[in-house]
């Protein structure tokens, strides 16, 4: 049973449930005190140990209802009544105990599969698949593609091989016998491709999701489908808490720089000089802050989303984040975001100011005349877009001066690098002025280009 309950954890951790090992020594101890007779008790015992959310609460509740129900096997047809039988009811009762004996005599010539099939004991079935499936490791199944492999392999488990050795005997000698005992392996074809594919629910979900996010991670977010914009949220969501653990972790080593010879020797002179304190030149740390600039017009309002929504779910890591959007104009949207739905606060900013033809020159010209103030030597400046500012005045002296104003000025563009500086692209005269110019165009980029401003401050 020890073996079932790594698995069940396995399975859970696959569902999205967080499990520590410490955890699962726990919830291992509890289920030693309760047992597994109530089934009910087993639950509640699970979600109380293991579940920290309601989240994972409903995640383990459904994989605990997967795990352990256990497909049922299908019963052969119920054998048809022979109607070459003689009227007379002596004849027929002496014909049917003839046939009787006949059976009898040939069923105890096959094999256990065979007769397991034929007496219908569901118990029996359910138990011999159980521990074919562990002689067959149906717990490593990961992909859909699996799904015949591990059906064969649990029916040669079984004996199948002999059962077709009795199939082909029983049809040259009891042809009734033997349909009913290929009713009863269809049947079992059945359960077992069910098992099969209720391993795949339980144990197949995590390696499935991490094979779609890491199709979605590399995919451009300009050309997300609607029915992948939630699972791209849910995603993004992950990136940030990916980001929040890897950088709000307290040091447990400072980073205490070289050794200050000066401060040590005046330290220890009570000592005559011999340095039981020792004095570290210590770095200075800069307090996180950013300013993000997003263009919200038609051609990159898409990615904009998806890089605002990131930004302002590394709170726990950034305390000073303000987020501004623009087209032809620019408004402060930190507000809206923190305050709203992803999905309404998205649907807000675009009714202001989305879907309309960029003037880059207009909209730092409102940043520099209404919040140029509020960039400090701390700050780091984040202009997401793709520098198309059809023509218009560019207004570079404007990103200039924030450059020099700011810590670094980083510029991430959703388009191409060889589409920089071809038809009204400003790029490489907005370039110039820039600590740092990056393609943004997938999720897998975006989290790199953040991770690497964050960690700038560490």
């Amino acid at each position: 049973m020890r073996e079932n309950l790594h698995r069940f954890f396995r399975a859970a951790r696959g569902a999205g449930v967080r499990l520590s090992p410490a955890e699962s020594i726990d919830a291992m101890r509890a289920v030693s005190k309760v047992g597994f007779t109530d089934r009910t008790v087993l639950r509640d015992t699970f979600l109380l140990t293991l579940a920290k959310t309601q989240d994972e609460k409903k995640a383990l509740g459904d994989c605990f209802d997967l795990f352990f129900d256990q497909p049922e096997p299908t019963p052969p047809p119920p054998e048809e009544n022979e109607t070459d039988k003689s009227d007379t009811p002596e004849s027929g009762a002496a014909s049917e105990t003839q046939g009787d004996a006949a059976g009898s005599d040939q069923a105890q010539d096959i094999g256990q599969l065979a007769q397991m099939l034929l007496s219908q004991d569901r118990n029996a079935m359910a138990a011999a698949i159980a521990n074919a499936s562990n002689a067959a490791s149906l717990s490593d199944i990961r992909y859909f593609t699996q799904r015949g492999i591990f059906s064969g392999r649990i029916l040669d488990q079984m004996g199948i091989q002999r059962l077709r050795d009795d199939l082909d005997a029983l049809t040259a000698s009891n042809p009734a016998l033997a349909e009913r005992l290929q009713a009863a392996l269809d049947g079992l074809r059945d359960t077992v491709r069910e098992t099969v594919s209720q391993a795949l629910m339980l144990y197949g979900r995590e390696e499935a999701e991490n094979l779609r996010n890491e199709i979605l991670r590399n995919a451009p977010l300009s050309r997300i489908e609607p029915r992948q914009v939630a699972q791209m949220r849910l995603l993004i969501r992950q990136i940030a808490r990916r980001l929040r653990e890897r950088y709000s972790k307290p040091r447990k080593r400072q980073r205490r720089g070289h050794l200050d010879v000066r401060r040590t020797i005046r330290r220890n002179a009570a000592w005559g000089g011999v340095p039981f304190l020792t004095a570290w030149k210590r770095r200075h740390r800069d307090k996180p802050k950013i300013i993000a600039l997003c263009d919200v017009s038609g051609s990159v309002a898409r990615v904009s989303d998806f890089f605002l929504l990131l930004i302002h779910s590394l709170h726990e890591v950034v305390s000073d984040v303000r987020s501004f959007a623009f087209s032809g104009h620019l408004i402060e949207v930190s507000d809206i975001l923190e305050a709203k739905s992803p999905e309404e606060a998205m649907a807000e900013i675009m009714s202001k100011v989305g879907f309309g033809s960029s003037d880059y020159g207009n909209s730092f010209a409102d940043f520099e005349h209404d919040w140029m103030n509020a960039i400090t030597p701390q700050t780091t400046v984040i202009i997401l877009g793709d520098a198309r500012s059809n023509n218009l005045d560019p207004r570079a002296d404007i990103l200039r001066r924030i450059g020099e104003r700011s810590k670094r000025l980083v510029w991430l563009n959703p388009e191409g690098r060889m589409a920089w500086g071809w038809g009204d692209s400003e790029m490489p005269r907005y370039s110039t002025f820039c600590t740092v110019v990056r393609q943004c165009a997938t999720a897998q980029q975006l989290e790199r280009a953040v991770s690497d401003i964050v960690a700038s401050y560490q």
